[in-house]
């Protein structure tokens, strides 16, 4: 195999695993920033704020940001700022404009857009699904690529139109090559999406993916144990129980069409519910 064969199949992998952009010379092992991050928001801070000059502890590690951009937030600071800030919007364009002005998101350093919404803010179905991708974080729209386009056909097939539904995600910006939002990443931004939820009261929540059905469900099976099933989504700020379903991520149906027989059924679930 020649150099160029080598190259060749090194950019193929890159693109088949979901990297399909660069935003620096260098790979950036993002799991191992997440990691280092919580390890450095462990450290005893000395009463400036900052870690101490001295070397910090063993195991302990600072994780560079670059110059002038002043210390960020702890891990916990970050999702306390998060619900002290959601907790103050009184409608959806009150929360945009708090996720526009939240830095506790490491993701909207390398994002290009914030990926906060689209259709009816007073809708009765509410899906959420994962994390935007490379289309959605160049239109700030999400579930604009194939899988939006497979999500508009699935609704369509129970007589709704996506006009008609509130589609967001678990996080807000798009993570470096369409890999999985960190814990931490999701922690922050879920103040956020609990508010939307609150705000739109819909009647039915749709998880669209296993990290959204844990994140909001609180299950740790995978979607193929929760879909077909109901559950419900409650906040300390509502009044009321939502009821709640998981179903396939329109990205794993195009890449597993065999489980679109098990989603049409989880569709006609879901007009059911609605008709209730």
């Amino acid at each position: 195999m020649t150099n160029l064969d080598f190259a060749k199949d090194v950019l193929r992998w890159h693109l088949d695993v979901g990297v399909d952009e660069t935003i620096g010379p260098d790979p950036v092992n993002q799991f191992t920033l997440a990691q280092r991050s919580v390890q450095a928001s462990a450290t005893p801070p000395t009463s400036s704020g900052v870690f101490p000059s001295k070397s910090p502890p063993a195991g302990s590690t600072i994780v560079s940001r670059p110059e002038n951009s002043g210390p960020g937030p702890s891990g916990e600071e970050a999702v306390k700022s998060a619900y002290e800030q959601a907790e103050q919007a009184k409608t959806i364009d009150d929360l945009r404009t708090a996720l526009e002005t939240f830095d506790g998101c490491a993701l909207k350093k390398t994002a290009t857009n914030l990926v906060f919404y689209n259709g009816d803010p007073k809708a009765r179905l509410m899906l959420v699904g994962e994390a935007p991708g490379a289309q959605e974080d160049r239109q700030g729209e999400p579930f604009v690529g194939p899988s939006g386009a497979l999500l508009d056909k699935m609704l369509t097939s129970i007589d709704i139109s996506r006009a008609d539904v509130l589609v967001s995600n678990t996080v807000f910006w798009r993570p470096p090559g369409n890999r999985t939002p960190t814990p931490q990443e999701t922690a922050v931004c879920m103040p956020f999406v609990e508010r939307l939820i609150e705000l739109v009261d819909p009647d039915v929540l749709v998880t669209l993916g296993g990290p959204a059905a844990k994140a909001l469900l609180g299950e740790t099976q995978g979607v193929g144990r929760l879909r077909g099933r109901w559950f419900t989504f409650e906040t300390a700020r509502m009044s009321h129980p939502i009821d709640t379903t998981a179903m396939f991520h329109p990205a794993y149906l195009l890449r597993t069409p065999s489980q679109k027989r098990a989603t049409w059924q989880d569709l006609l679930r879901i007009q059911d519910k609605l008709t209730q």
